[in-house]
């Protein structure tokens, strides 16, 4: 099992060599930005690609957060379409495992069919040159991707997308944001495969706030409201690649894999 974390994009590899990671997790570019993705590290994606592959680090790239494909606004749904086919396109130019992006959601007033359907209509146009993880979000009352039932609805509707690289598409379990959305975390594994038949990645977080608070806050495991042993058991269950995105002061990133590979068993 590879254990890794979210880093600074400027140099990933000494990032992932500080916490002592088989993989790293980051942006191309400004997540809050719809700007064309851009590689951050200086010697391009070449070397990137050849030093990773030497080093044995896998690259993982989390999509922009401002991509939402399942919005009903025409000004929000056709500028993240693109800018997620760039983002895939980009990664694909450095070998990634995955490009991970959030479920998105629809308007407080708008059917969530609608959300669905366009998530279909995204997938069965996009080019899946590497894998895109579709991740489970904490809040939002209209989130595609938040409770389970949604999830469901969501899969579904990938499904019907035809698109013919479709197992190129798989799902990123977030331990937070499902403790967040009140979705118990002993059985979520078994609850999500049921419905996906896979787990490609998990986000290992501990959360800062309550269960079911709807919060998006990451903690270091043993300062949040996770108890640490859920998520360790997550991890266990899922048999997947890791990524913590937890904060990093103090080392917390490093502490937060210690701390999982002293209990993996």
């Amino acid at each position: 099992m590879k254990l890794g974390a979210h880093v600074d994009q400027e140099d990933p590899l000494a990032e992932a060599a500080d916490r002592g990671a088989d993989l790293v997790q980051f942006f191309l570019g400004d997540p809050q930005d719809y700007k064309a993705p851009k590689l951050a590290y200086a010697d391009g994606e070449d070397a990137l690609k050849e030093r990773a592959a030497a080093a044995g680090v896998d690259l993982y790239v989390h999509a922009p957060y401002r991509l939402n494909v399942a919005n009903t606004n025409n000004r929000i749904r056709i500028p993240s379409r693109k800018l997620l086919q760039q983002t895939l396109d980009k990664a694909a130019e450095i070998d990634v495992k995955g490009v991970i992006v959030h479920g998105g959601h629809v308007g407080d007033e708008d059917d969530p069919e609608a959300g669905f359907d366009n998530w279909r209509k995204c997938i069965e146009r996009a080019e899946l040159p590497v894998p895109l993880l579709i991740e489970n979000t904490a809040g939002g009352e209209n989130a595609m991707a938040r409770q389970l039932e949604r999830i469901e609805r969501l899969w579904e509707a990938v499904q019907a997308s035809g698109n013919d690289r479709l197992e190129n598409v798989g799902f990123c379990l977030d331990t937070c944001h499902f403790h967040a959305a009140g979705e118990e975390l002993p059985t979520i594994v078994e609850r999500v495969l049921a419905i996906t038949g896979r787990i490609d990645l998990v986000h290992a977080n501990g959360s800062r706030d309550e269960f079911g608070s709807g919060a998006d806050r990451h903690s270091n495991f043993e300062d949040g409201h996770i108890d640490p042993a859920d998520i360790v058991a997550v991890v266990q269950a899922a048999g997947a690649p890791v990524v913590v995105e937890t904060p990093n002061a103090d080392n917390g990133q490093k502490t937060d894999l210690d701390y999982l590979r002293a209990h993996l068993t």
